[in-house]
């Protein structure tokens, strides 16, 4: 056994982008998708492929649960409070992408290894992936005493879901940035930009730090290179627009985001970034799995 099964709950854009990204792992085989409408794009896919697919719902998986052991919720915060409580019966592991967050934010590139025992982890919000790292990046250098992120992302990009949910990602991703970056204070603006042709995702991060960076420049610099780096190895599409820029106490960086382009079109960064970070967790999850296995 070198991989873990997977399953995907929601087979709209976002779990049928993942199925993709699943199929391109070394550790996650992917396995079932399960959604509501069995007339849905995501399902017809799956079913193409050759997995198995459930269109009553989780109801359809409770009957075989032995599909998968790490299931990704790609539906709605209310959907996934209930996923969350029939799952976690099961013994089974959860990653969600919705803005529920029952379980401890994940981030890949900050703290990854810190919830591999948990049965639920959230993975906060596009604007939270892209900017996070950022954010935390500068406080392994200085301490900030606050953080404003503005995650810019084409209308077109920007489904129901998203349009529905504007205030949950605004208070969810300042908490993140507290919680996870490392900021006393944080605060998330996102603009939904029409342009056309759609524009990539773009976010601006502008933290103040305690003390002016007269000095700590170049660590700075490095320590946000650094991150860039390792946000990269899962989200290639990452990058930073110019070089940071240092103004008395404020350090504001600028950041794009392309997709890989395996479902979404390469503008819409913000969802890739949701779904890659999410792979990335889960086949940490399946790492620490079959480590196990191996050792019984």
């Amino acid at each position: 056994m070198n991989k873990v099964k997977v399953g995907i709950i929601g087979s709209g854009n976002i779990g049928t982008d993942l199925m993709y990204k699943i199929e391109k792992s070394e550790v996650l085989e992917m396995s079932t998708m399960i959604g509501i409408d069995p007339d849905s794009e995501g399902l017809k896919r799956a079913k193409t492929r050759g997995y198995t697919v459930f269109s009553n719902g989780i109801e359809g998986f409770l009957q075989h649960p032995e599909l998968a052991d790490i299931l990704f919720d790609a539906t709605t915060a209310k959907a996934h409070d209930y996923h969350n409580q029939v799952l976690g019966k099961l013994g089974k592991q959860v990653i969600d992408l919705t803005p529920a967050a029952i379980g401890p934010f994940a981030v890949p590139a900050v703290n990854l290894t810190e919830h591999l025992d948990q049965p639920n982890v959230n993975m906060i919000t596009c604007g939270g992936q892209a900017t996070i790292p950022i954010v935390h990046a500068i406080c392994r250098v200085v301490s900030v005493e606050y953080a404003e992120i503005v995650a810019t992302i084409a209308s077109k990009s920007a489904g129901p879901g998203t349009r529905a949910n504007i205030d949950e990602f605004t208070r969810t991703t300042a908490r993140g940035i507290e919680v996870i970056g490392g900021a006393k204070k944080g605060k998330a603006i996102i603009i939904l930009n029409p342009a056309e042709p759609p524009i990539m995702m773009r976010d601006a991060i502008h933290a103040l730090v305690e003390e002016e960076g007269k000095g700590k420049e170049k660590e700075i610099t490095e320590s946000i290179k650094k991150m860039v780096t390792k946000v990269q190895e899962y989200v290639p599409g990452y990058r930073l627009r110019t070089e940071p820029i240092f103004k008395g106490k404020r350090v504001s960086v600028f950041i794009e985001v392309e997709g890989a382009g395996d479902f979404f079109p390469p503008y819409s960064g913000n969802l890739d970034i949701m779904t890659a970070s999410a792979r990335k967790v889960a086949e940490e999850f399946a790492r620490k799995k079959l480590s196990q296995l191996q050792k019984q």
